[in-house]
């Protein structure tokens, strides 16, 4: 491959996605519209990944990762006005330009190689990605003389009687000469329905100039398609959503029902995984191997460790080391750690604390800002009393420790290695290692 320049477009509202946000910004498994293609991009390694930002282009910017240019489009006035964004990086620039849209996150880098290796191949002006629909309205559509060669893509408010019937359409996505680019956009006019400047003119300006026009006929059509409204939105989730799915059982996860498993795009699980329905992993989730994640479990920016079992819980921000069992009906806050071979069970929640190897937090507790040792049981209806009106304190509580149900510990506290506190005990002192507590407010045996 010769050198690159990538150019997304993301400039436009979207109005009909009824949205405050703009549209590129809007989520698909867990990642923007416009992130998806410019990370798609950047796996094709342009020397210039550049995206044309202009409705709310600011926050656009702010929300796009990676090594990227960002041009703002004062007005939004077509593709082509977008693309005359970029003249300055265009005349420094000698190579392929590809033109991508920042609302076709389900593109894969397979497609966009092929299109390239064949433009690039047959050294044409303009090499476009097209697509064959059954209805073809609302889309652009790729003329073509005998001789198979593209002579112009008429948008869908300015065709014929006899070109509305073509059912081959412009995806959008091109790649160009960029010293052709360059000097056709200057030739641009708003001579259409819309009163805009289109890039599709550029292939029948350089088609009538005698330039070699071509098309690649994208494998699958889905992944062309621009997302314009929620209902899109929806069918490309789904798509994505599939697709990572086959890929995860591919590298070796079991996914019991693909179409009710909701995995985002930067997931990574692990082999001889087991993963039952209604279950979401998000964000940067890691799982280890072996896992077996039941049924109705929300995972996300967690950390998942070998042999682990969960059943329907929460677990947002959390580590759990390996061979824990965490539910049914836990929650794990941010901040959460919990150790080896250690338990969490029903209805407890844990806040901002690390649980020890071999502990066990089994039912009907509150767990926030504490650190418990390692092999301490805590009873049922234990809670850390953390929060006192004004501040966060934090409880510690050592190796070995026995925890007796319904016990209140009002940190700031520091509970001994060995030391026991007897049911329904408010713990408001310090208990010495090995010592046993009992009472309200709790006092030593001894």
């Amino acid at each position: 491959m010769g050198r690159l320049m990538t150019i997304t477009l993301a400039a436009g509202k979207g109005t009909r996605m009824k949205s405050k946000l703009p549209k590129v910004l809007h989520q698909v498994a867990g990642k923007s519209m416009v992130q998806h293609v410019v990370d798609t991009a950047k796996r094709l390694e342009p020397i210039h990944n550049i995206v044309i930002v202009g409705y709310k282009g600011e926050l656009v910017k702010e929300n796009t990762k990676g090594e990227l240019k960002f041009i703002k489009q004062e007005k939004q006035l077509g593709t082509g006005h977008a693309v005359m964004q970029a003249k300055e990086q265009l005349k420094d620039f000698n190579g392929t330009v590809l033109v991508l849209y920042g609302d076709t996150p389900l593109l894969t880098e397979r497609t966009l190689n092929n299109l390239i290796e064949k433009h690039e191949n047959q050294e044409a002006a303009v090499t476009i990605l097209t697509t064959k629909l059954d209805d073809p309205t609302g889309y652009g559509r790729i003329v073509r003389n005998l001789e198979g060669h593209v002579t112009k893509i008429v948008e869908d408010k300015d065709t014929t009687k006899e070109e509305a019937e073509i059912n081959e359409i412009n995806t959008g996505i091109c790649c160009f000469d960029s010293e052709l680019l360059l000097k056709s956009l200057a030739k641009l006019d708003t001579d259409n329905a819309q009163g805009e400047y289109y890039l599709t003119d550029v292939a029948g300006i350089l088609a009538e100039e005698g330039k070699l026009v071509t098309a690649v006929v994208a494998d699958n059509y889905e992944e062309t398609i621009g997302v314009n409204t929620r209902s899109h939105l929806a069918k490309a989730e789904k798509t994505l959503r599939l697709r990572i799915c086959e890929e995860h059982m591919t590298n070796g996860v079991t996914i019991i029902d693909p179409n009710n498993t909701y995995i985002d795009s930067e997931v990574e699980i692990g082999q001889d995984t087991i993963i039952y329905p209604f279950t979401f992993i998000e964000g940067k989730t890691k799982v280890d191997d072996e896992v077996v994640i039941g049924s109705q479990c929300r995972i996300k920016d967690s950390f998942v460790g070998k042999r682990v079992e969960i059943e329907s819980s929460i677990i947002v921000e959390s580590e759990i080391g390996a061979a824990t069992v965490i539910g049914p009906y836990s929650y794990l806050r941010p901040g959460t750690k919990v150790g080896k071979e250690a338990k969490v069970g029903d209805f407890v929640e844990i806040k901002n604390s690390e649980i020890g190897n071999g502990s066990k937090v089994p039912h009907l507790s509150y767990i926030g800002d504490t650190t418990v040792g390692e092999n301490t049981n805590i009873g049922a209806g234990t809670i850390t009393a953390n929060y006192d009106g004004k501040d966060k304190h934090r409880t510690i509580i050592g190796d070995n420790a026995f925890i007796g149900s319904d016990s209140t510990l009002i940190a700031p506290l520091r509970i001994g290695d060995n030391a026991t506190t007897g049911a329904g005990s408010v713990v408001t002192k310090d208990v010495k290692e090995g010592d046993i507590v009992i009472g309200v407010p709790a006092k030593s045996m001894d």
